[in-house]
């Protein structure tokens, strides 16, 4: 089949949609550039949560638990303060009683736009875009102005995804990016959920408050823990609440691999997470197990990094400067039994 990236009408709303080495992808630039679908559909792998019943309307009234949401400043920020080297924001309290966080910002859910869709024999790839700056109604609270480059190339390697931030402030950026990646449970076509099992590279686990904060307790690993490192354990059936952890690398491909797999034990049929190293924490979580997915999620930098009394090479939090930029990588593929 001849590779092709193309702009369409999905129910309405304006979408791209590329197919490449056997895998198709459904990508929605008006809700924060959102992986709403990638499939391998030789292989009969289905990646993310999707229901073909959806709306946008739907998908926009819970951007985070469909498909691949990018969030930039995750999770949570406690009574929604962040505080940088050079300044201290008032951020919106979103999450409300017992918690009073701040959580997810809002670049999942800005109309982002669509700067090019191309492919070739061995390729097919897009670009997105979106300008934060005055016009955008978070801006009052966060006003230092930048511009969030997306690139998505899919290929037979699997689905690459790329972004970039770049500061247009005067002052300091704090960067803190997470993907609140939702895995379909089962992910290969007729597979049970009871066969899935994952494997995370777990290094240390860290306590979180019934607020969902750390408290700055770090553990080292226990029989629990050991088992996503092993990967025994199945990441549905059950309520996994915001398992939290310093990430490594597992072993595999030849070379160290900083990612998740996840394996259909029936068919020997996985997905190969790889994520690039500014992402240096694993947050699992399955909203109470029983809904058809899972979230892997991978965060450059750890709940409420800045306001933590830790040094920053241990929260994973970074700040850039006036036109600086910073990166980050993903990628998506299928793993078939030997």
């Amino acid at each position: 089949m001849k590779n092709y990236a193309e702009i369409i009408d999905w129910k309405g709303m304006s979408c791209i949609r590329l197919s490449a080495g056997g895998y198709t992808a459904l990508i929605a630039p008006e809700i924060g550039s959102n992986v709403l679908r990638l499939r391998d559909e030789k292989n009969g792998v289905e990646f993310f949560r999707w229901d073909e019943n959806n709306t946008p309307d739907d998908i926009r009234a819970s951007a985070e638990v469909w498909g691949l949401p990018t969030l930039y400043l995750p999770n949570r920020f406690a009574d929604g303060i962040l505080r940088t080297s050079d300044a201290t924001y008032q951020l919106p309290v979103n999450e409300k009683a017992p918690y009073n966080n701040h959580i997810h910002g809002f670049l999942h859910k800005r109309k982002h736009s669509i700067t090019a869709t191309a492919a070739n024999e061995m390729a097919a790839w897009a670009r997105t875009s979106y300008v934060y700056n005055e016009e955008d109604p978070f801006f009052q609270y966060l006003p230092l102005p930048f511009t969030v480059d997306f690139f998505f190339l899919l290929s037979e390697y699997g689905l690459e995804y790329k972004v970039s931030i770049q500061n247009q402030s005067l002052k300091k950026l704090p960067i803190s990016f997470a993907t609140h990646t939702t895995i379909a449970a089962p992910f290969v076509d007729g597979a049970k959920e009871s066969d899935i099992r994952i494997q995370v590279p777990v290094v240390e686990k860290w306590v979180l408050n019934e607020r969902c904060l750390p408290t700055e307790e770090i553990l080292p690993l226990s029989d629990y823990d050991k088992a996503y490192l092993n990967g025994e354990s199945c990441p549905v059936g059950r309520i996994v609440d915001n398992d939290m952890y310093t990430g490594g690398k597992l072993e595999g491909y030849g070379r160290p691999f900083r990612g998740v797999r996840m394996t259909d034990t029936a068919s020997g049929k996985g997905i190969g997470y790889e994520v690039s190293e500014g992402y240096h924490f694993w947050i699992l979580w399955n909203d109470r197990g029983e809904k058809h997915y899972f979230c892997p999620e991978p965060m450059t930098a750890m709940i409420n990094a800045p306001n933590l009394s830790l040094p920053e090479e241990k929260t994973g939090y970074c700040e850039i400067g006036s036109g600086e930029n910073y990166h980050l990588a993903q990628r998506f593929f299928t793993i078939l039994p030997e």
